[in-house]
């Protein structure tokens, strides 16, 4: 009897005080913190208007945000995807947003790793996120046609990443026209 009384302390323990130990320096983002970084830098919310898609922890407690893009998903509905400035102290994570006229309110995020900051309409998109195309790849004395699958939406001219259809290489293009992207090797 005191044997299961033992375990059943020692379990209740391991419970309660293992959590807090094994995660020291470890803060939760917020979704204060979620809001005040995608207010400042794309759409007007509020954090009852943030939705966390999972647990965030930063290793310092208020981490500079950054967010990195932003997609709609119906009129009332965005999906932003988010880094820490310094990516040392979190990893990437994405968070739903609940907007209202998402189309006036959204301003496109100021992006380092690209050149232009330039808006795009979803009626320029000459490739869609998802969609098939084809990926011209030229080199000194080569040229190389691939089938690959977009990552982001593109307009023409406009930098953007893709597969292949295995899933195995992710390719940086620059959309030429309607499904035909073209790179370097």
């Amino acid at each position: 009897m005191i044997r299961h009384k033992s375990i059943a302390v020692l379990a209740l323990f391991t419970a309660v005080a293992l959590p807090s130990l094994a995660t020291p320096g470890r803060y939760a983002v917020t979704a204060e913190q979620v809001a005040a970084a995608v207010s400042n830098q794309a759409v007007p919310v509020s954090p009852d208007q943030i939705t966390l898609l999972s647990g965030v922890v930063a290793t310092v407690a208020i981490p500079e945000l950054r967010v990195t893009s932003v997609s709609r998903e119906g009129d009332q509905r965005a999906i932003a995807r988010l880094e820490c400035a310094d990516s040392s102290q979190c990893l990437p994570f994405v968070v739903a947003l609940r907007v209202d006229h998402f189309t006036s309110a959204y301003r496109a995020p100021v992006s380092s790793q690209r050149a232009a900051a330039t808006r795009y309409r979803p009626a320029d998109f000459a490739v869609r996120a998802g969609s098939a195309a084809t990926l011209l790849l030229d080199g000194p004395h080569v040229h190389i046609n691939l089938n690959v699958i977009c990552l982001e939406n593109g307009a023409p001219g406009q930098i953007i990443h893709a597969t292949d259809r295995d899933r195995r290489q992710v390719y940086t293009a620059q959309v030429v026209q309607d499904g035909i992207l073209e790179g370097r090797l």
